[in-house]
């Protein structure tokens, strides 16, 4: 049985503008500072979609931190039941995720989410909204930029620059190798952003992508 509760804060079969309000009003419960002390457990979460689009597939890789072995994992399908709207990711792949991590046997100390935590229009992306849902420490590491402006960043491993939106730090741009594209990090949920760097580094040994992600997306993709 799941050690990992889920809060219900809202229905998921909802219009669009009705999901604009909710994130306006869960965005208020999004902790932005805090540390992971004890790290043992760390997941991935991806989300890829089958039978044109109308099932959605959500895996969720569970590494131990100290060597990024596979410990667990788990892969879960749901009817898609809400449109693609940028900005509003998480109500459409959230349902499929939550049901993966139901699966799970023992809860991660931490999950880094594909997608923005606080790096959003109303501060609230699905890293967010995931760990408002589950109450546990979340990382939005994101492929692409979503909002904000940063400053270009040194090719070096390890170097970042703030993401900044009207005046505010939402996340970080890192490099997490050479010569590639940087990553798009943002605090989730009940961490600080310069733990949930480090965290993201510790993660991605060889590769751009965190090896959280890449386990949870072989799964969320294959066969």
């Amino acid at each position: 049985m799941s050690t990992i509760r889920i809060r219900t804060l809202h229905p998921w079969d909802v219009t669009p503008a009705q999901a604009v309000q909710y994130q306006r009003n869960l965005a208020q419960q999004v902790i932005t500072q805090g540390k992971v002390a004890a790290l043992r457990r760390v997941a991935g979460t991806d989300v890829g979609f089958e039978d044109n689009n109308a099932v959605t597939r959500a895996a969720v890789a569970v590494l131990d931190y100290r060597d990024l072995s596979l410990e667990a994992c788990a892969v879960a399908r749901r009817p898609t039941r809400f449109p693609y709207i940028p900005g509003l990711l998480s109500f459409r792949e959230i349902p499929a995720v939550l049901a993966a991590l139901e699966q799970l046997e023992t809860a991660p100390d931490i999950l880094l989410c594909d997608g923005q935590g606080i790096a959003h229009p109303r501060r609230f992306g699905i890293a967010s909204h995931l760990g408002v849902l589950i109450d546990l420490p979340t990382i939005g590491v994101a492929k692409t930029r979503l909002i904000g402006e940063h400053e270009p960043v040194p090719q070096t491993k390890g170097a970042w620059r703030p993401l900044m939106d009207k005046g505010e730090r939402i996340g970080a741009v890192l490099r997490t190798r050479v010569n590639t594209r940087p990553l798009f990090i943002s605090v989730g949920h009940r961490i600080g952003l310069e733990q949930a760097i480090d965290i993201v580094m510790h993660c991605t040994p060889r590769y751009r992508l965190p090896e959280t992600t890449r386990a949870a997306h072989r799964l969320a993709s294959g066969p």
